[in-house]
């Protein structure tokens, strides 16, 4: 079935706009646009111009990006890519890590865009969206590349709103064919503002968010034991 992209990206605006308060007069204000105008591209009525678009992510305080539908399945190449096994089957993974702050899991997804040489592709990270639907619409959005070597993956991101906070995650055996994997985050965190670490889990499906989810995203016990053997946090 075809995408009606009018009505994603509406979708994609009524949605920002509840999320910053803002009623359709508000808005209408902003963009110089009647309130009958937005709400027939909040339906999909009618095609939305790309300096309308630009306006109003500008008044959402958001990148253009985050209000368009893009299509998040690359089609990898196995013959011609350099995949281990673990990136073989998807493009999309889903991923989650406990945060202790909140105390809550937080759910993100990221998607392989394109290719940039033989073991290197671009990425977009969306992190810490509500439903998964549209999880363009999420608190922290992350650019950056994915490389592959032969006994780890490394992914390098950067907050696309915020530049000077970057991190990094490591895989470790992405070659071997697993559902799920560990990766360790190490990056920057404002809340308060302080370098972190963290378990981060990876997926190749949409995984349920339940209590033995959240413990197991939890530093555990063995976790500790390592953290005081070796004076570092680590995951296998």
């Amino acid at each position: 079935m075809k995408t009606d992209i009018n009505l994603e990206i509406g979708r994609k605006i009524k949605s920002y706009r509840k999320i910053k308060n803002m009623t359709l007069e508000e808005l209408s204000k902003k963009i110089y646009k009647s309130t009958s105008t937005i709400s027939k591209y909040e339906n999909g009525q009618i095609k939305i111009d790309v300096e309308s678009l630009y306006l109003i992510a500008q008044a959402f305080d958001i990148n253009i990006n985050n209000l368009l539908y893009i299509e998040d399945e690359y089609i990898l190449d196995k013959g011609k890519d350099f995949l281990p096994a673990f990136f073989h089957d998807t493009a999309k993974f889903y991923t989650y890590f406990y945060d202790g702050r909140i105390k809550k899991v937080v759910k993100s997804k990221l998607n392989i865009i394109s290719k940039i040489n033989k073991n290197t592709y671009k990425v977009l990270m969306y992190m810490n969206y509500e439903d998964v639907k549209y999880y363009q619409i999420c608190e922290n959005t992350y650019t950056g590349i994915i490389e592959h070597y032969d006994a780890k993956s490394n992914i390098l991101l950067t907050n696309r709103d915020t530049p000077m906070e970057k991190a990094s995650i490591q895989i470790l055996a992405s070659y071997l064919d697993e559902e799920t994997k560990w990766g360790l985050w190490t990056g920057f965190s404002s809340r308060p503002m302080m370098p972190v670490s963290f378990k981060m889990l990876f997926s190749k499906r949409e995984l349920k968010v339940n209590k033995d989810l959240e413990e197991h995203l939890k530093i555990s016990r063995e976790d500790i034991r390592f953290l005081k053997l070796y004076n570092m946090l680590s995951t296998i």
